[in-house]
């Protein structure tokens, strides 16, 4: 059972499951034990339960169930996409991406250049923000892929994923955007946005971990190669019994999101714009990371009226002159979870990658904190953080601790 006394601000790395997702998988585990692919009762259940979630899933994101193809997470769903593009299309096949995507992105770029495959990786602006001609003009003839983020997982960001697309695709290029940060927080459809490839994940939108899935556009199927060999499940582009619990719990979760997308993202905004002005104001020399709020994003979001050019969820500052190790740590004994903007392992603090690309001295990639807000939250939480958080700062300042504790 979660601690209802604490003040939970990390909705980006995970969400808790909600009551409604979580009897549905109840009952898809005491009663759709049966393998889907079973022709019998127990089967042709669990297999309904499975189709059912796959509606749900698509139905999120504009696109067809049959486009819907479930995995074990957002990090496979991205793998399959960049590698199994790359592997069908064959030695020397290129692909252009940006310097601020997920390590699930750039590390199979990068084991995809160990194997002699061409990766171009495009710079982005102070924003964090890639211009499409940029990603335009490294095309080559032997582009088979372009894998732009919608929604920047440490900033917030937000890209011009439809202008790419609709650039890209003239060309005959495919366009895979991890959207597993964005699903959930915007309005998200795969046909406005016109990519071939969308990542999503059940775990950031209050489902379970270890399911998402990737959107294959209709037609592109027979451009991708998949990661493993076995069954013919989902449409031998995953084969392996599929995780019905998970699954099921998934496709809950979409249907929550979808249902009260708009009037969450509006309450969650304005947490977001308080939690950003309360800090700045609190902390002498924070810097926010990212675009401010009010920017207009409609363009960046494929036209969607209303957004501004960051989720709706996050803030993102760097604090100098603090221990960012030191002061997640001492947050978490005051009762708020958060994290640094950054890479965190065995207690070291790598800088981020992410606002190295965007500019960002060596300083103030190092000392992030990364604040989002979500269902867990209320108006009385984010005014406690305003409280809590500060006074941890100027704590741990007037104590010396400035130097992040490196492993």
């Amino acid at each position: 059972m979660r601690d209802t006394g604490r003040i939970y601000l990390d909705h980006a790395a995970t969400t808790p499951v909600l009551p409604e997702v979580a009897r549905a998988m109840h009952e898809a585990l005491l009663e759709g034990f049966g393998n889907p692919s079973s022709v019998h009762r127990e089967g042709r259940r669990a297999r309904a339960a499975v189709e059912r979630a796959r509606r749900q899933a698509a139905a999120l994101i504009g696109a067809d169930p049959e486009e819907i193809i479930f995995t074990g997470g957002g990090t496979e769903a991205d793998n399959l996409a960049i590698q199994g593009a790359a592997r069908e299309a064959g030695a020397g096949a290129h692909i252009v991406t940006t310097a601020v995507e997920h390590h699930a992105v750039l590390d199979a770029c990068e084991a995809l250049e160990s194997e002699g495959y061409r990766v171009t990786v495009v710079p982005v602006d102070g924003d964090g923000r890639v211009d499409p001609d940029d990603v335009l003009a490294a095309l080559t003839p032997d582009t088979v892929l372009v894998s732009v983020m919608l929604a920047n997982n440490e900033v917030g960001t937000i890209q011009p994923v439809a202008e790419i697309a609709r650039r890209a695709r003239e060309r005959g290029v495919l366009v895979h955007t991890d959207a597993v940060q964005a699903v959930g927080q915007i309005p998200v459809d795969v046909n406005e946005l016109g990519i071939d490839l969308l990542s999503f994940s059940s775990h950031k939108i209050y489902g379970p971990k270890g399911v998402g899935a990737l959107y294959v556009r209709r037609g592109v199927r027979g451009r991708l190669k998949p990661l493993v060999y076995g069954g013919g499940q989902e449409r031998r582009l995953r084969p392996g019994t599929e995780n019905v619990p998970g699954i099921v719990g998934f496709g809950a979760a979409c249907e929550i999101a979808a249902r009260d997308l708009a009037a969450r993202a509006g309450q969650e905004r304005r947490w977001r714009d308080r939690l950003i002005q309360g800090l700045l104001e609190a902390i002498p020399g924070a810097l926010l990371n990212g675009p401010a709020p009010g920017q207009d994003g409609a363009a960046a979001a494929g036209g969607v009226p209303g957004l501004d050019g960051r989720l709706s969820n996050n803030v993102n500052v760097s604090i100098p002159d603090v221990a960012v190790d030191v002061l997640l740590a001492q947050l978490d004994l005051e009762g708020v979870a958060a994290s640094s903007g950054s890479a965190c392992t065995a207690g070291s603090v790598r800088p981020s990658h992410v606002l190295r690309a965007m500019g960002r001295d060596l300083d103030a990639a190092t000392h992030v904190l990364r604040l989002t807000v979500g269902r867990s939250n209320d108006d009385e939480q984010i005014e406690q953080a305003l409280e809590i958080i500060p006074r941890a700062v100027a704590r741990l300042r007037r104590a010396g601790r400035f130097t992040v504790q490196r492993g």
